[in-house]
């Protein structure tokens, strides 16, 4: 179908640029000096705004912050935002120079007030990462011995990048970040729309693009030279430079949302189980740079908490216990935190639900037991239902601070446009625990399809509360009969006693372009099933 921009991200573009630099002070031409100490154990000599010139001449505008004690220190390189500067880190340097650290932020190249044109985490900006590290212990107390690297989403991207480029980085800590950027584009062959649109607007209004980054946002969002936009995509995936991340053997924590509709879990956790370095993952409800977000108004918050010690530990040469810990700490959407010596231990078992043929009488399949056959169900290809992911940045973000997950009214779902399976309700809590997996055996597509599953948590009046979802779709010459595998995000939820699991499959979701015909239809067919993961 043809491409259809959403204007939302102006509004989650204005929602966080207004949030951060609220919380940060303006620029002095010569320096800022932190009024109030941080800890009781060091203080900082306040914050200086640098320029430093890249080795094609390009200057980045940068901020640095160092402690008031003598001597050498470790030092943390804290590339910006997409769409935020230097400033986006004050709060944090402040704390952190309490610590003992030297912390230099920068605006990455083609953002904001500093030069050149936006590279999109390419080799001039991992050049120019290895020149702020030059930089750094040429004018201030850094330690060349301990480098770290940190940031949120394109900062966090960068400094994962810089690990794999330059191994003086001995320790990383990557918030809302990204693993594989061709995955993060085409999850299951299928573009995501909403998040692409929001770093195209953010680059437009707030950067200078590249005409590279401009061509690839251009192809994608017209859905041609695929095999170029991901040539270009794979170029900048620290998924691709794995190898050399593991031989440099930094120290690699990662955080990010469940919910992240920007960089979803599942490329994350691949990343991260192929990783051999000391690692550590944690997972946490909200949408994309939401769980971290109060810590850079200097706010107590979890990640940032994580990141004080996993850089104590690493570089600060303080024992922690956080290489006693087991590595992977996940917060459930609504239940207490849980830690996992590793990603595979979340689940002890799948269970397989059957799709089953749907009841005339409320238009709902069973979902459980062995898949059936002999039924079908026809959807079209063109019409959407009250069943979505939400809305980029704003539904997912709003329930991590609330606690409540996207829902709808299950029986306002169209059962003309929609699949809807629901399970039986047993007597105890279904700890859902991973990656769901959906088997989809299809009949009449056509050559070119999409579909969009959700799995819901169903109460006894119809509330059905989003626990994950996906879509997938299908690109080749022939149409007919197929099956379709794929995998739901990774989640953490715990279906209460007396609560349905239930699926539904429609065909269209704001979130993403879909491949459909329009005024076609897709039939779902016996022998389709669901497999979720349980603890």
């Amino acid at each position: 179908m043809a491409p259809r921009r959403a204007a939302l991200p102006v509004l989650a573009l204005s929602l966080i640029t207004a949030t951060v630099l609220a919380t940060a002070p303006a620029p002095a031409a010569a320096s800022v000096t932190a009024t109030t100490p941080v800890t009781a154990a060091q203080s900082s000599s306040g914050l200086r705004f640098v320029d430093i010139t890249a080795d094609d001449g390009v200057v980045l505008k940068a901020n640095v912050a160092v402690p008031a004690t003598g001597g050498r220190h470790p030092v943390l390189i804290m590339p910006s935002s997409w769409g935020l500067n230097d400033l986006e880190y004050v709060a944090q340097a402040q704390e952190l120079t309490g610590r003992g650290y030297v912390v230099l932020s920068y605006t990455p190249r083609g953002w904001w007030f500093s030069g050149g044109e936006i590279d999109t985490a390419g080799p001039k900006d991992m050049a120019d990462l290895s020149r702020v590290i030059d930089w750094a212990l040429a004018n201030t107390p850094a330690d060349p011995a301990r480098i770290g690297a940190a940031g949120i989403s394109y900062g966090g991207g960068l400094s994962l990048l810089g690990a794999a480029f330059d191994r003086r980085i001995k320790a990383v800590v990557v918030m809302s970040g990204w693993a594989d950027l061709v995955a993060a584009l085409y999850a299951d062959e299928t573009r995501h729309r909403q998040s692409a649109g929001f770093l195209e607007l953010a680059a437009d209004t707030l950067g200078h693009p590249s005409a590279e980054l401009s061509d690839a946002l251009d192809d994608f969002n017209a859905n041609r030279d695929k095999p170029q936009v991901q040539a270009w995509a794979k170029k900048r995936s620290p998924a691709t430079y794995l190898d050399a991340i593991n031989a440099n053997g930094p120290a690699v924590m990662i955080a990010n949302g469940w919910g992240d509709t920007f960089f979803p879990p599942n490329q994350i956790v691949d990343f991260y189980n192929r990783l051999t370095v000391p690692k550590r993952l944690e997972l946490r409800p909200g949408d994309h740079a939401i769980a971290e977000l109060t810590g850079l108004a200097g706010l107590d918050n979890d990640v940032w908490n994580s990141l004080y010690r996993w850089f104590d530990q690493y570089l600060g040469g303080v024992s922690t216990g956080v290489t006693s810990e087991p590595p992977v700490e996940v917060k459930p959407y609504n239940a207490p935190e849980e830690h996992y010596a590793a990603w595979s231990a979340l689940a002890t078992s799948t269970r397989r639900y059957g799709l089953g043929a749907i009841r005339w009488y409320d238009g709902t399949g069973l979902l459980g037991g062995d898949p059936s056959t002999g039924w079908s169900k026809s959807l079209p290809t063109d019409k959407d239902t009250f069943a979505n992911g939400g809305i980029a940045l704003i539904t997912n973000g709003l329930a991590a601070f609330t606690g409540w997950q996207p829902w709808i009214w299950l029986p306002t779902v169209d059962r003309s446009r929609a699949g809807v399976w629901a399970s039986e309700r047993p007597s105890s809590v279904q700890r859902v625990r991973g990656i769901p997996k959906v088997h989809l055996a299809l009949s009449g597509t056509e050559p070119q399809g999409t579909v969009v599953a959700y799995l819901y948590d169903l109460d006894a009046l119809g509330n059905a509360s989003l626990i994950t979802h996906a879509p997938a779709t299908w690109l080749d010459d022939k149409g007919g009969s197929r099956s379709l595998d794929f995998s739901l995000q990774a989640t953490a939820y715990d279906v209460p006693a007396g609560h349905s699991l239930t699926l539904v499959i429609d065909t269209v979701d704001g979130l993403y372009y879909d491949e459909n015909a329009p005024h076609k239809t897709v039939t779902i067919e016996g022998g389709s099933y669901l497999d979720v993961p349980l603890h």
